[in-house]
Order: C-alpha cells, then sequence, then structure tokens
C-alpha cells in the first residue's frame, strides 16, 4: 500500500497502481440515501459540513464538492432538493445529478425535479 498523510497529519493508505487526481479537481454533487455511510461512516465528520449547514435529520443528503450542500427527498412522482447556498453553487449540477437516480431508480416515475434554498 502506498501511504501519505492529509492535511491534518493523518496517515492515510491507497493502492500503489491507483493515480490520485488533482487535489483542485471538485468532486460530482451526489445524492446519498437516508443513513449512507459516507455521513455515517466517518468519526471525524467535520470535512462534510462548513459553518452551521447541518442535516436538519436523517434525510437523504446533497453533497456538492464533497460537502453538505443539502437535503433531498422524492415525493411521489417529484425529487424535491432543498439547497443551501453552497448547493446552488452547483444546482445544475445537482439537478443533474438527480436526474441520474431517478433514471436508475425510478424509470418513468418521476416527472419532476424541484429546487428550493434554505439558508444554513
Amino acid at each position: 500500500l502506498r501511504t501519505y498523510r492529509d492535511e491534518s497529519g493523518v496517515e492515510l493508505f491507497d493502492l500503489p497502481e491507483i493515480e490520485l487526481p488533482d487535489p483542485d479537481t471538485p468532486a460530482p454533487p451526489r445524492l446519498l440515501p437516508e443513513y449512507d455511510n459516507v455521513l455515517l461512516g466517518h468519526d471525524d465528520r467535520s470535512r462534510f459540513f462548513k459553518g452551521d449547514a447541518i442535516p436538519k435529520g436523517w434525510v437523504g443528503n446533497v453533497l456538492v464538492d464533497g460537502v453538505f450542500a443539502g437535503s433531498w427527498k422524492r415525493d411521489g412522482s417529484v425529487i424535491e432538493l432543498e439547497l443551501t447556498p453552497h448547493g446552488l453553487t452547483d444546482e445544475q449540477g445537482a439537478r443533474d445529478e438527480a436526474v441520474r437516480l431517478a433514471d436508475r431508480a425510478w424509470p418513468d416515475e418521476i416527472e419532476e425535479i424541484r429546487v428550493r434554498s434554505f439558508d444554513a
């Protein structure tokens, strides 16, 4: 295994044949389901949350550039995204991810993607 250290000095491990992306490469928007291990599996979740932006409970979460950017839910034939100002920086990317999710999870069932904002 290849080892290296993150910004806080924690030792990290990776496969030697995997090329690391440029550190300035943004992570694409992701819609996580309830209780997803991406958030729950970390002892220190501070890297996912900026300022006062935290989930309003265990609902589907939206990550933009790897940081909490809002919540999402399915309501019948609608996927609703509720985004923080950070999430709105890539609103189109979040919408596109919602469309990809709908196409895979609920083909021919989702008719609309709604986006609203909230202040964190």
